[in-house]
């Protein structure tokens, strides 16, 4: 087996949910001793061991539940008397969340978008933009960002959306903001905002309820006019109420 630590920074980089599983206390008989470690991934895959059967499989449960969660614990888990196994030692493992990085998706590389990326970089937030337009970035930016080109809802079903994303509508027509907030909505995520008056929300908000597809609760979690509710003017202005709240959403979801 490749080095763990190798496997942890490739794991980085494709961000992909995970947990690693450290033993660090055995008393005992057991199948692995301290140090020993394992990688779980959210669909249950695993690189490495902590000793195999019973042990093994209610670490992988309690892992995913951390990564679920997004929070560290230490367990001592007593073999014979919790799990079974005649060996009779225990084993005290701890299991942490590895990185997981926010994916924000903003559709529409404007000024407001560009200004959002260039606050959310700096926040750790994993950014791509959508747009049909051709649109010009520094190589600097180019390095940062992934820019996927095309239709917006043909580029939306090509896109990976989980509990970890966040969704940025800022794009120059009204339409196509609404058109996007339809396709979104249904998509699993942890935010969804799109920018407009509030004459236009009202009108999207009519729209989504009587399409028959969103109930008042499930339009109630969409974050229209976007941003904390502070005057603003410029580009800039606009995109710290944005990530002001992109913030506080990241921070609220982490702490549940």
């Amino acid at each position: 087996m490749n080095n763990i630590y190798l496997e942890i920074e490739n794991i980085l980089k494709q961000h992909r949910p995970s947990a690693l599983c450290v033993i660090t206390e055995t008393k005992g008989s057991t199948p692995r001793k301290a140090a020993s470690k394992m990688i779980v991934f959210a669909n249950a895959e695993i690189i490495g061991t902590v000793g195999g059967g019973a042990i093994e499989k209610q670490v992988i449960a309690d892992a995913l539940q951390v990564i679920e969660q997004n929070i560290p614990f230490k367990k001592l888990y007593k073999l014979e008397a919790d799990l079974n196994m005649h060996c009779g030692g225990s084993m005290e493992v701890y299991i942490e969340p590895l990185l997981q990085t926010n994916n924000l998706y903003i559709f529409g590389a404007g000024h407001v978008g560009k200004a959002l990326a260039k606050f959310a970089k700096e926040l750790d937030f994993n950014i791509s933009f959508f747009d049909w337009r051709d649109i010009s970035f520094t190589d600097e930016e180019s390095a940062d960002y992934q820019f996927i080109k095309g239709d917006y809802l043909e580029s939306i079903e090509k896109a990976v959306f989980d509990k970890n994303t966040f969704s940025v509508i800022v794009t120059p027509s009204h339409e196509f903001d609404e058109q996007i907030l339809f396709k979104l909505g249904k998509k699993p995520h942890a935010y969804v905002g799109m920018i407009g008056s509030k004459r236009k929300v009202e009108g999207v908000k009519k729209n989504l309820l009587q399409s028959g597809l969103y109930s008042e609760e499930e339009i109630a979690r969409f974050d229209m006019p976007i941003g904390i509710p502070i005057t603003v003017e410029t580009p800039n202005e606009i995109a710290v109420s944005i990530v002001a709240k992109l913030i506080d959403v990241r921070n609220s979801k982490n702490k549940l």
